[in-house]
């Protein structure tokens, strides 16, 4: 990594950064961009790895949530119809 990487990011940009999070689909593509790009400050990157890793927890519990829901929903539904 170059010495650049390690520069400060500063609060105008943190605050920029914020707003475009809550953009749907930018937020994501961003984040993989400052993931995984290499002219990101290292801490910027850092943060976008982690928001990239508790999307995929949330996504994962989600999609847990959802499946449980669908099953108990069909067994309840079967079980009273008889």
């Amino acid at each position: 990594m170059e010495e650049t990487n390690y520069r400060p990011v500063t609060t105008r940009n943190w605050m920029l950064t914020m707003l475009l999070m809550c953009i749907p689909l930018v937020n994501l593509i961003l984040l993989c961009v400052w993931a995984f790009g290499s002219n990101t400050p290292v801490s910027k990157a850092n943060w976008a790895k982690a928001s990239l890793i508790w999307m995929g927890i949330a996504i994962g519990v989600y999609g847990t949530v959802f499946v449980l829901c669908a099953v108990l929903g069909v067994g309840a539904r079967l079980l009273s119809a008889h």
